[in-house]
């Protein structure tokens, strides 16, 4: 920094953003060196509303500290070999093994591939070794003018070709300003009254009736219901904990007094299954994906068993035993769709127009946007901040016309 002539009292400003990036490298797995890892990190730092300035002196800091380590070798970068992979088949295969290694969602992987087979079709299944990152240009572009996505959409695929490139084909990925951007959209969520709520819930049966009330009435992601383990109810307490939620995160929400007792019954029927079950010789139930040897002998502990089990067993191919997973979330938005349709509701309803509508409510009801942050898992209050405009503004920054308003007195008359 000596050598750029940096000023001293900038120097201090330099060496935080060069430990700002480094952490970002390490929790976000990117490789320092890599220069679409820059790109990832400014755009953190702008959604975390740092100035332009501010971005630019990140920019130049980590620029110089890349120059820098071009002097030094990698880290076993003599030894390091890429893989030729022959074909998309192989390619395919490799991609889901770096996705499982990392440990991915399930539904992180099924989006990955998605894309990857876009892209071979795209490019009509042009040879492996010649694909390259003017490749994942063209594509990229293409969504944005042809296919006309959405922004979140097109930075779907742009996270999957930059797995693809990084950790399965191992070439650049330097797309720079090439790539034409998809149109930012102003989304706003659906939300349903209380009324439309409990019409819906009413029409439902269970297990799918106690899903529904559980999503409305704690907040929950479809997949953190289904893969909820008993475990994780403390009825002492009235908490629900949230293991391994998006992103990998814990968190804790109240549990509805309201549903205590008929969760205390549910799991007593899920307790009698569970016996017949062991008595039967099942291996128990299905693990993470990802998790250690461990959890192999708790399989069949009690604790550790889906609070909606499905029906029946399924069959392990591999080991020929049978294990019990849990209700299947095509199960589950089938009997929701057939519930929208009986209340005659004609808003379009998911899984997730529940925690939607939770959020909303809880807003409504004059709950601080801080702790629906903390009920609903986001890492950035900018997410919550958007069910502000699902309710109405009880501020006088209210948008309504003068004469709606109560009639003022001027000097003892009425304006109107």
């Amino acid at each position: 920094m000596n050598g750029r002539k940096i000023p001293v009292a900038e120097q201090v400003h330099w060496f935080k953003w060069l430990r700002y990036y480094l952490d970002f490298c390490l929790k976000y797995q990117h490789s320092t060196r890599d220069p679409v890892t820059e790109i990832c990190y400014l755009q953190k730092l702008s959604s975390k509303g740092q100035s332009e300035s501010q971005q630019s002196q990140a920019s130049k800091c980590i620029t110089l500290s890349r120059e820098v380590a071009k002097r030094f070798p990698a880290q076993g970068q003599e030894q390091d070999q890429v893989e030729e992979l022959s074909d998309w088949g192989e390619l395919l295969v490799s991609l889901d093994q770096q996705i499982r290694l990392r440990q991915y969602a399930k539904t992180t992987r099924k989006t990955y591939r998605n894309w990857i087979l876009q892209f071979q079709d795209y490019l009509n299944s042009k040879e492996v070794n010649e694909v390259n990152d003017d490749d994942a240009v063209d594509f990229l572009t293409w969504l944005a003018t042809h296919k006309r996505v959405v922004s979140t959409t097109q930075n779907q695929a742009f996270n999957a070709l930059l797995f693809l490139f990084r950790h399965v084909l191992k070439r650049p990925y330097d797309l720079g300003d090439k790539v034409t951007r998809a149109r930012r959209t102003r989304y706003v969520p659906v939300v349903l009254s209380r009324r439309e709520v409990d019409a819906i819930i009413l029409r439902m049966e269970d297990p799918f009736l106690l899903i529904a009330q559980l999503l409305y009435g704690c907040g929950l992601r479809l997949t953190e219901t289904l893969e909820m383990r008993i475990g994780k109810l403390n009825f002492d307490h009235r908490v629900v904990t949230i293991h391994r939620g998006k992103n990998r995160k814990d968190r804790t929400v109240p549990m509805p007094e309201c549903l205590t007792d008929k969760l205390q019954a549910h799991l007593k029927t899920v307790r009698s299954q569970f016996e017949k079950d062991l008595q039967n010789g099942f291996a128990g139930s299905f693990s993470p994906e990802g998790s250690p040897a461990r959890w192999e002998t708790r399989c069949k502990q009690w604790p550790w068993q889906f609070v909606f089990p499905a029906k029946t067993l399924t069959l392990v191919p591999v080991t020929g035993t049978k294990k019990r997973y849990h209700v299947h979330d095509s199960q589950f938005s089938r009997a929701l769709r057939h519930a929208v349709r009986d209340a005659q509701i004609s808003k379009k309803v998911g899984a997730h127009t529940m925690r939607h509508s939770f959020a909303s409510h809880l807003l409504l009801a004059g709950v601080d946007l801080r702790t629906i942050q903390e009920l609903m898992g986001h890492a950035d209050i900018k997410t919550t901040m958007i069910y502000l405009q699902t309710v109405p503004s009880r501020t006088i920054k209210e948008r309504k016309s003068p004469m709606d308003l109560e009639s003022e007195r001027v000097n003892g008359s009425h304006i109107f």
